[in-house]
């Protein structure tokens, strides 16, 4: 994962070249635009810091607490658990793994995270804090990508897998650079933005996704294939980064002749999919293992879109979830609903590309039982964050609204999160 910088296809490093020297020509690479984007990470990453510090102070776990529980501990919440449980013990061993008499179904969780959380434990960092570590790094390398995605696109390589790069987005002046800066600060300040701090797998999957999907907008295929690859591991939303790296390949323009030689190379990205899946199948004798596990402890079994509105609706507003419950899932319809409109947008707009990714996520997120996790897979939606940041470039107060409004509502998930607070 601490590769992941080398998104921008750096050439392999020579037989004579040290490992000193590959990081400096990582460094080079690295163009003021791309600097005042970590800038913005950075001072955001400070600023989460600051709330989930002052939240251990002003809500303790114990009213009477003299000291507040430490700060890592802060973020051994949630899902983590499972993530944790499977880089200490794996699937199938320790409580709750697979087959025992009360199982956690952990095998719903793709093994990629926890792999790199064993991986950096090894080398005696804490658990929870090696996903914090993880997380940090990763959601550096997505931020990154994600402002040269948003200047590429401005500059008019959105539609086209064009290899102008940094230097086409450069020549768009201070707007190309501006552009990247506000998509970064976007999701960076999003609602449920705590989740690229934490130790979930939302900032390592884009942090292969993303550069995945800029070197297919430059007909780099090979590189893609390889990042997607890294995507799939981490969870199943790399099949919907596969699917739309499909759609790149034959409908983005210039000489298909060309690509098709890359064509094998597509291939790849199905191979962690198909070793962890058959994995399970050889340990469980249950091909979809994945799946019944997601329908055991969330209730993902398959229900029509319109079922699954109507259930989310009750539970919202039927006034029979507790408040804590009922506020979280009236964010799941105000998520769905943005997705919606995105798939909209990107389809009359005719990125298709983009629109298979968003309409096999809404699929996916909308036909289950009810909605879940619809708000932290915004995070995912990068189109909508470029959208938006370009929306802003026209209109000013675009930002200004969307700071003022998203970011204490962010501060107030972070707060929510970190104290166990999250839902109920």
């Amino acid at each position: 994962m601490v590769t992941a910088p080398s998104l921008e296809a750096l050439r392999p490093a020579g037989p004579h070249e040290s490992g000193a020297g590959a990081w400096r020509r990582l460094w080079r690479r690295l163009t003021p635009a791309d600097w005042s984007v970590l800038r913005i990470y950075l001072l955001s990453r400070i600023g989460v810091w600051v709330v989930v510090y002052s939240a251990a102070w002003i809500f303790p776990n114990d009213p009477g607490a003299k000291q507040p529980t430490p700060w890592v501990s802060r973020w051994d919440q949630w899902d983590w658990g499972h993530f944790k449980r499977i880089a200490e013990f794996g699937y199938f061993t320790g409580q709750g793994a697979v087959g025992s008499a009360q199982p956690d179904n952990r095998e719903a969780f793709f093994p990629g995270f926890p792999w790199l959380v064993r991986l950096l434990h090894s080398l005696g960092v804490g658990w929870t804090l090696s996903g914090l570590v993880i997380s940090f790094v990763a959601g550096a390398v997505a931020v990154v990508a994600l402002a040269r995605i948003a200047r590429l696109y401005l500059n008019g390589g959105g539609d086209g897998g064009g290899t102008g790069g940094d230097k086409a987005g450069e020549k768009a002046g201070e707007g190309g650079v501006d552009v990247g800066r506000r998509a970064a600060l976007f999701l960076l300040l999003s609602p449920c933005a705590v989740f690229l701090a934490a130790g979930y797998t939302e900032a390592i999957f884009l942090a292969f996704a993303l550069p995945a999907w800029l070197a297919a907008k430059r007909g780099r295929w090979p590189l893609a294939s390889l990042l997607a690859m890294g995507a799939m591991a981490t969870r199943i939303s790399g099949l919907f980064l596969v699917a739309a790296l499909v759609a790149e390949f034959f409908l983005g323009s210039g000489g298909l002749r060309d690509r098709l030689r890359s064509l094998p190379w597509l291939a790849l990205p199905a191979l962690p999919l198909v070793g962890y899946f058959g994995y399970l199948y050889a340990r469980t004798g249950d091909l979809m293992a994945w799946k019944h596990a997601e329908e055991r402890g969330w209730n993902r079994e398959f229900h029509v879109p319109w079922e699954a509105w109507h259930n989310t609706w009750v539970s919202a507003f039927g006034h029979v979830q507790s408040t804590g419950f009922a506020v979280m899932f009236q964010a799941e319809l105000l998520a769905m609903l943005v997705g919606v409109a995105l798939l909209g947008v990107l389809a009359w707009r005719r990125r298709w590309s983009e629109t298979v990714y968003m309409a096999l996520s809404l699929w996916a997120l909308g036909t289950s039982y009810w909605y879940v996790s619809v708000p932290r897979a915004t995070l995912l939606w990068w189109p909508l964050w470029i959208g938006l940041a370009v929306l802003s470039l026209r209109w000013r107060w675009v930002k200004e609204a969307y700071v003022c409004v998203a970011g204490p509502l962010m501060a107030v998930l972070v707060v929510a999160f970190t104290t166990g607070r999250w839902a109920g």
